[in-house]
């Protein structure tokens, strides 16, 4: 598949676009086969996790000590940098909520910052953005109200976004995830990825009184042997055929988006695309890699060759293999 992909990207001069607000830790591993074709712009007010991008990671590569914000009347902005750095938010932890959870010291504040802040228009302008064409948002509870802070003509160009919204009320007044799937979907997304993470219902008051009774119980045990309840989820958006169509998306728009398609192997999504490419622009030379590139990986994956299996053979000799083929 990067063959394939490396092969479209260079052949049509197109550089994806990547930005990833949250940026703390690695770029998303997703991006890796289109790294050396993209633009990635990276921003995060926390600097403890930050790392630099390794010389020819990307086409071009930013990283910015900034945080984006959703209020265009402020040029600075408020931050919470709590124990984790990954928790840290514009936004502050809801003690009151999270001290059910095992993890809420993770959420502590140890001190309040006041961090420059950058408008979606000014990063657009001063890096000479075309547009964005994936958008990754982990903003500890303002991942909606970010993404609806983009110039309208901007957010409707938008073909991938992976947002990070919360089950529980980690934070005062934060997107929970309810609120941003049914506002995404209303607008021409629709649900391609959705991990669902979780942490240990239990207060850190129940723990200390484990320990005080000497009942042998770590926090370390606790947290293998007790099922994690749901507190957050980690979702990725595609754009629809629909909206593509209603917005006369261009040809380069339709390649990235079944690009993003088959990085996130929706091998049936990358079908319809490769349908609606030759209604919209005709079976040209780029048709034939649009169709056959999906239903290769179609062929070699594990439920594919199961179902052959068994189609292929004889009744009697399937109840024999049952046991042995994967349902999978």
């Amino acid at each position: 598949m990067p063959t394939a992909i490396a092969h479209l990207l260079t052949a049509l001069n197109i550089h994806p676009v990547l930005v990833d607000i949250g940026a703390s830790g690695q770029a998303p591993a997703i991006w890796k086969p289109i790294a050396r074709h993209s633009i990635y712009v990276g921003f995060d007010p926390d600097l403890r996790e930050i790392r630099e991008l390794p010389p020819g990671t990307f086409y071009k590569g930013f990283v910015l000590n900034r945080a984006v914000t959703s209020d265009p009347e402020h040029s600075h902005a408020t931050f919470y940098l709590t124990r984790s750095p990954f928790c840290s938010s514009t936004l502050c932890p809801d003690q009151r909520a999270l001290s059910n959870y095992l993890f809420a010291d993770l959420f502590t504040v140890e001190r309040k910052v006041t961090v420059p802040a950058t408008r979606w228009d000014d990063i657009v302008s001063r890096l000479a953005l075309p547009e964005i064409d994936w958008l990754k948002v982990d903003s500890q509870g303002t991942d909606l109200r970010l993404f609806n802070a983009l110039q309208s003509e901007l957010r409707s160009r938008v073909l991938a976004l992976d947002v990070e919204p919360g089950l529980i009320d980690a934070y005062l007044g934060e997107d929970l995830f309810v609120e941003a799937h049914r506002e995404l979907t209303r607008n021409g997304f629709w649900l391609s990825n959705l991990k669902v993470e979780g942490a240990i219902r239990m207060s850190q008051a129940t723990l200390a009184m484990l320990a005080a009774d000497k009942r042998n119980l770590t926090r370390a045990q606790i947290e293998k042997s007790i099922k994690p309840s749901p507190g957050w989820v980690e979702a990725r958006y595609l754009r629809t055929i629909e909206w593509a169509r209603a917005h006369n998306y261009s040809k380069e728009a339709y390649v990235l988006l079944w690009v993003f398609a088959m990085l996130d192997n929706q091998f049936g999504f990358a079908l319809d695309l490769a349908a609606e490419w030759e209604r919209m622009f005709g079976a040209n030379e780029w048709a034939p890699t649009l169709k056959t590139e999906p239903i290769a990986h179609i062929k070699r994956s594990r439920r594919y060759v199961s179902a052959r299996v068994r189609s292929l053979v004889p009744l009697r000799l399937k109840r024999w293999l049952a046991p042995f083929i994967s349902p999978d």
